[in-house]
């Protein structure tokens, strides 16, 4: 070994390679290093325009080795990578970051997170640089490479990477994501299971082909007439009746639902007596309140699609309820169902479109697989989250997988390996009411590391200042009866 010689850096790293020779060790017939360059402490910029994550904390980064490459494991493939490697201080660990939506990105701000906390980071923008769905369309080898491929591949290369770089590979590589990076998760425990030693999957986007036709069958009960749309202004009417009804069932009046499936909240108490005024809901407003709430089904047999929304979410009810559907449901049926880029997101059948999005998502882009037997044979360990308001994917998704894991593997199994835990109040992967700030890597890394499960997890927020426990599914966080209930001392995880 030898030490790396690179002007300007006050680390030096005891390495096997320098940073500016992997591009030319990592390089094969389907990987292309297209850079490979030591970047000083705090000296990182995001190329091109500022990405959707924000800015993140580059200005406090150490210093690393930034590896860029453009990865064709087809003939129609063209998936971007960067691979970070720390050049002081690696804690020894690999931490591959997930995506949003149908990323087209590398995720920058997730990537620091990684490098900041020691790990060498990877991430990768899925095989394409777009923003939307469009890429799918007539290219079944990028939605192939957007639903499994790329993360597996990014991960073979960065873990040689790390070997070549350090001479040693990583004793433990983590998964981190969230909704698509959650999915992205779920999805290497199923197909890869040796990719990593622990996985982090926060509200995961598993089940693409029932959650996109979900994600119209809302927007379609608030525009089945012009009288079912629910204006925003009227969300605070509805959300208020919902805590007066059910905030107090936790023991705690707080404005947060610790379980909203104690709350059997019926919106007709809010229906009008009278003309329709900011005061009450009319009766076509109820009618797609109820259907906001309850299940999408099939039309023609009854079969639930998808869960729905939670009674305490409906301030982020825009998101999906607004006066626009999301993007990402319509291009699905647009560029994968019928290759038409003028189809008509109000024309979707309930059934048909489904079936066909089942064939399509299948295996590809859905991982729903609850066998996790050789992932956790292997001493993997998963821990899932999902905020109870979120907004974009109904929580009870994560339930349902959950429990048809527990299902397979045995309740002993599932203790021993897999972890749920539903955050009261939180909003898509972060935000909302509740307290949504907290660290579940370091959990997941004790358990794989020492053995030790993780048990109550403290989650904090500001303004209000709050701390609670959030408690492994189906636990719930129970007020002691005596202290603050700002405080997590004074709340227990009880069945």
């Amino acid at each position: 070994m030898r030490f790396a010689v690179l002007v300007g850096l006050s680390a030096l790293p005891l390495c096997a390679a320098t940073c500016e020779s992997l591009a030319s060790s990592l390089a094969s017939p389907t990987v292309a290093v297209t850079l490979a360059t030591p970047v000083e402490a705090g000296k990182f910029t995001v190329p091109g325009p500022a990405p959707a994550q924000g800015p993140g904390p580059y200005g406090r980064l150490p210093a690393f080795c930034r590896v860029a490459a453009t990865l064709t494991p087809s003939a129609d493939s063209d998936i971007r990578v960067e691979i970070w490697l720390p050049l002081a201080g690696w804690n020894g660990k690999l931490q591959a970051v997930g995506n949003g939506g149908w990323a087209g990105t590398i995720t920058y701000a997730a990537l620091a997170g990684a490098v900041a906390k020691g790990y060498a980071g990877v991430s990768t923008d899925t095989g394409h640089s777009t923003p939307g769905g469009e890429f799918a369309m007539g290219h079944p080898e990028k939605l192939v490479d957007f639903g499994y491929r790329s993360v597996h591949e990014m991960t073979v290369l960065a873990k040689a990477a790390a070997k070549a770089f350090y001479d040693a590979d990583p004793k433990r590589s983590y998964w981190n994501g969230c909704s698509t990076g959650g999915r992205q998760g779920l999805m290497a425990a199923q197909r890869f299971p040796a990719d990593f030693d622990g996985i982090l999957a926060g509200a995961p986007a598993n089940y693409m082909s029932h959650l996109q036709p979900w994600s119209l069958w809302v927007p379609k009960a608030v525009h089945e007439t012009e009288a079912s749309y629910i204006p925003p202004a009227k969300y605070p009417l509805i959300h208020k009746a919902v805590l007066e009804a059910c905030d107090a069932l936790d023991g705690v009046k707080d404005g947060v639902l610790e379980n909203p499936m104690r709350c059997h909240f019926d919106p007709k108490v809010l229906e009008c007596a009278g003309p329709d005024t900011s005061a009450c809901l009319t009766t076509a407003q109820v009618k797609a309140a109820r259907t906001l709430y309850g299940p999408a089904t099939n039309p023609r047999t009854g079969a639930k699609i998808f869960p729905g929304l939670e009674p305490g979410g409906e301030m982020g009810w825009t998101g999906l309820a607004g006066p626009q559907p999301m993007g990402i449901p319509v291009d699905t049926f647009k560029f994968v169902v019928h290759n038409d880029s003028n189809w008509d997101w109000k024309t979707i059948d309930f059934d048909r479109d489904v079936t066909a999005l089942e064939k399509k998502f299948a295996g590809v882009v859905d991982a729903v697989q609850p066998d996790l037997s050789p992932f956790t044979g292997h001493g993997g360990k998963l821990i899932m989250y999902h905020g109870w308001n979120d907004q974009l994917i109904a929580p009870r998704n994560s339930i349902d997988y959950f429990n048809a894991v527990s299902y397979s593997l045995g309740t002993a199994r599932t203790e021993a390996s897999v972890r749920l835990y539903m955050v009261p109040g939180m909003a898509h992967c972060r935000g909302g009411d509740g307290t949504f700030n907290f660290d579940m890597l370091d959990q997941l890394d004790e358990w794989v590391e020492k053995g030790v499960a993780p048990d109550a997890v403290v989650a904090t927020r500001t303004n209000p200042t709050r701390s609670r426990p959030l408690c492994p599914f189906p636990q719930e966080a129970v007020y002691k009866g005596s202290g603050s209930t700002d405080d997590a001392t004074n709340f227990s995880c009880k069945p």
